[in-house]
This record gives structure tokens, C-alpha cells and sequence, in this order.
């Protein structure tokens, strides 16, 4: 059993999960097509909406609809729809003159609503050999601005309160959205779920944003902090991950 971690498009769209298949070399994490939709925004909202699962209203545009004019009212955000870890992210107060994107810009974007409040995210693990799928919790993510590349990869760049300090129902609504995002999409392994809550809604200012299939796993990453605080050391994650390991995923 290999065992690798990769990033963004090839690593977690469903690319090197095929060749691994091809090569039939066990692999950890979501299978070919659950990665593809994962990774694809619009199409990962359109089965979270079939499932009833809470997201912010979002078209796809293309970069000269974006730069010529508001393609809806802001505040919104401009992202990427088949990226992740924050990457190409654009957010666009009240006032503010249409963005000019990047050159690395896709030719095809999404424009999300923004929606405001806290950063919450849960774990999930499993759906595979080892048993069900079970959550590990939420984290409550907090930073300065907004919580763009650095502040998820550079030391200090965010502070994260693990349990977070919510309310027993929003906490359990996180794990519950997570465990059917996961289930929704077919994912295998370990996912992570990102949520915004405006604590001012209640249980109705809780959005999902977006599940990633291939999770960080560096010191300042979310999941190992997560399974620890479940009583999971970091080997044993590993492990577990490994053990999991499979193809036909």
C-alpha cells in the first residue's frame, strides 16, 4: 500500500484516483468520481441541494461577464469553481468596482453570494472496510481577515478553537450536514466539511461551502488537530488511513 497526499487539480479531481486504478495500486481517500464532483463547485452544490443541504446562491459566469459589471448583488465572492484551498478567491464589498481576475483565472467562474459569520468545519471518516462513516467534531476557525491561503498554511495564520464553542444544535447540525455532504457525493476516507454560521440566524445562517476529499495534513491542519481532540493520535490517523487504503473506491 502507497500512501500519498495531493492537492488540487490531477491530486483530488479524480485524475491520479484513476491512474491508481488503472495501475490497481490501493489509494486512500474519495474514489474517481466522487473526487471529479468534490472538486467541481456547481456540481457538487446541485447534489447538495437534491439532498437538502444548505448553500449560498451562486452562478457560473464567464471572465468578461464578471469584469464588465456586478453580476449580482454584493457582496459576493468570485472563485474558481474546480479549485481549492482558497486559491483565486476574489470577495467584493458594497461599493466596490467590478474585479479585474488574474491571469490564472479560469475562463469560467463562480460568483457566490458571501455569506457572513464564523468558520466552522468537521471531519469526516469512513464509509469503507473499516466501518461507517462518523464525524470528529467541529472546529471553530478564526483569523484576522479573511481566511484565504496563508491564513490556512502559514504558522499563525489562523487560531482554531477545537470543540468549538456553539451551540449544541448548530455543533450537531455541522456533523450531521458533513455526514450527509460525504454521503451525498459518495466520498470514501477522510473529507473535511467547511461551513459560514451567522450566529444572528440561528440554525438558518448555517451555509455549507465545500467538502474536500483530500484534507490537509500538515501541523497546522484541521483533521489531525480534530482526531486528536476525539482521543486519535496522529499515528493512529495515519494508520487508519492506510488500513482503509483500497481500489474500487
Amino acid at each position: 500500500v502507497y500512501k500519498r497526499q495531493l492537492h488540487g487539480r490531477w491530486g483530488e479531481d479524480g485524475c491520479v484516483q484513476g491512474l491508481l486504478e488503472w495501475l490497481r495500486l490501493p489509494y486512500t481517500h474519495s474514489g474517481v468520481l466522487a473526487s471529479a464532483l468534490a472538486m467541481d463547485k456547481e456540481r457538487t452544490k446541485q447534489e447538495f441541494r437534491i439532498h437538502g443541504l444548505p448553500v449560498a446562491p451562486s452562478v457560473l459566469a464567464s471572465r468578461p461577464e464578471v469584469e464588465a459589471g456586478h453580476v449580482m448583488t454584493p457582496p459576493y465572492v468570485v472563485k474558481p469553481y474546480n479549485e481549492g484551498s482558497s486559491v483565486g478567491v476574489y470577495l467584493i464589498h458594497p461599493g466596490d468596482a467590478p474585479p479585474v481576475l488574474s491571469a490564472d483565472m479560469p475562463q469560467t467562474v463562480m460568483v457566490e453570494a458571501f455569506a457572513p459569520g464564523r468558520e466552522l468545519t468537521t471531519s469526516v471518516l469512513g464509509a469503507g472496510p473499516l466501518g461507517p462513516a462518523r464525524s470528529l467534531g467541529v472546529t471553530d476557525i478564526l483569523t484576522d481577515g479573511w481566511y484565504d491561503y496563508d491564513a490556512k498554511y502559514k504558522e499563525g495564520g489562523s487560531y482554531h478553537v477545537c470543540p468549538a464553542d456553539i451551540p449544541s444544535d448548530i455543533a450537531a447540525a455541522c456533523e450531521d450536514y458533513a455526514l450527509r455532504a460525504h454521503a451525498a457525493l459518495g466520498c470514501r476516507g477522510v473529507t473535511r466539511t467547511d461551513f459560514r454560521w451567522d450566529e444572528a440566524r440561528g440554525l438558518d445562517g448555517l451555509i455549507l461551502l465545500e467538502i474536500n476529499t483530500q484534507p490537509g495534513m500538515t501541523p497546522t491542519s484541521l483533521v489531525p488537530e480534530q482526531a486528536r481532540a476525539c482521543g486519535m493520535s496522529f499515528p493512529e490517523l495515519c494508520g487508519w488511513m492506510v488500513e482503509d487504503a483500497s481500489c474500487d473506491r
